[in-house]
């Protein structure tokens, strides 16, 4: 049913000073962003490291939904996306094991959701989203499509980087003798 833990998501009321933070002093590479006029609040997605990511989340007028959850705080987790590969056969599995769910959508095959309200989930809002991975990611941090790793021979081995299931690429770094006994690992298997 859930594939990974896709991100987490924190609020905050100073924006700019949260970016900076992540971004200068933490090396988060931005992501997909937007704003949504409706609901009054904006988010952006950042990559860490190999695999993990971050979102950011601020209000952006009076009768945001982020108001109250940031008006005794500055700031604070809001909540943790995980992703499935089907979010009909979750909803079914939800609702078979009768733990309810609210806010379900749809954005075409770019995005489905919905989410378990923490009463429901030990204190911890939890969204389930079915996803691409790749398609909120900056291509600094990701394949080009079809290409699974790159490889480059560095003076003590190799240095490997693989596309990543969950989106993203993963760094492996061998030593030659390593790297050798893949090679050899993998020619029994062919």
């Amino acid at each position: 049913m859930i594939s990974r833990l896709d991100h987490i998501s924190i609020a905050v009321k100073d924006y700019d000073k949260a970016n900076r933070f992540f971004k200068e002093l933490l090396g988060a590479v931005s992501g997909t962003s937007a704003e949504d006029p409706g609901m009054q609040y904006r988010w952006e997605l950042m990559s860490v490291g190999d695999l993990s990511r971050l979102e950011l989340i601020h209000p952006t007028g009076p009768n945001s939904f982020l108001n109250n959850f940031l008006k005794d705080r500055a700031s604070g987790v809001h909540h943790i996306t995980f992703e499935t590969p089907d979010i009909q056969r979750t909803k079914t599995h939800l609702e078979k094991n009768n733990i309810p769910y609210f806010g379900f959508r749809e954005y075409g095959n770019l995005w489905k959701e919905l989410f378990i309200h923490p009463r429901d989930a030990f204190g911890v809002l939890i969204q389930i989203a079915e996803l691409k991975p790749d398609d909120w990611l900056d291509s600094t941090v990701k394949f080009p499509a079809n290409q699974k790793w790159d490889i480059r021979k560095k003076a003590d081995g190799l240095e490997i980087d693989f596309a990543h299931p969950g989106g993203g690429k993963m760094k492996l770094n061998l030593s030659m003798a390593d790297a050798e006994k893949l090679l050899d690992d993998l020619k029994k298997c062919i």
